[in-house]
């Protein structure tokens, strides 16, 4: 699947060889606060879980996996939109309720850009068919990216546990009908 370019953002899925953008994003501390308590990703953990993960779940037919987001004007790396179905690793996987998240640079951060690729990939998806629901989750302190659910007119859920890769962590789920 291709995705066209937005406003000011152009879009390719990432692959294996992206490890070294990821390792660069996941290094600051302050993009890492509601992920990891700030404590940054190392290029080894890139390469021996992250990577192996975000192969597992990427399928460029269906439009899954992370969506590179870089400036049209210069190529700028600013992050990524995740896109996969929900519940992908724990053996619930709904193919029709996808997930979005992402995960920007802070020089992104206040501009929009996240927003902007986040309702263009999903906007994308929806006139493919390719969903019956978006979802996305954050920790309840994470007000930034909750903005960002409400943006894209996404509604509470729940409050729950997730399971992630550091560990159980209490998040709010939002949902909004395609």
């Amino acid at each position: 699947m291709i995705i066209s370019p937005s406003a000011r953002l152009k879009y390719r899925l990432m692959t294996q060889n992206d490890g070294d953008l990821l390792t660069e994003l996941d290094s600051d501390p302050a993009v890492m606060r509601y992920l990891t308590n700030g404590k940054p990703t190392s290029r080894e953990q890139i390469e021996q879980f992250y990577l192996p993960r975000l192969a597992k779940f990427t399928n460029p037919q269906q439009g899954w996996g992370l969506w590179h987001c870089s400036l049209i004007d210069d190529e700028t790396f600013l992050g990524w939109v995740l896109i996969r179905p929900m519940y992908f690793f724990n053996g619930e996987m709904d193919e029709r309720d996808l997930e979005i998240g992402w995960r920007f640079k802070q020089i992104a951060w206040g501009k929009g850009y996240a927003t902007e690729a986040a309702r263009h990939i999903a906007t994308h998806l929806a006139e493919q068919d390719k969903m019956d629901y978006l979802s996305a989750e954050a920790l309840k302190e994470n007000l930034g990216s909750i903005n960002i659910m409400k943006k894209l007119s996404m509604t509470f859920l729940r409050e729950g546990i997730h399971e992630g890769p550091t560990g159980p962590m209490d998040v709010v789920y939002y949902r909004k009908a395609v």
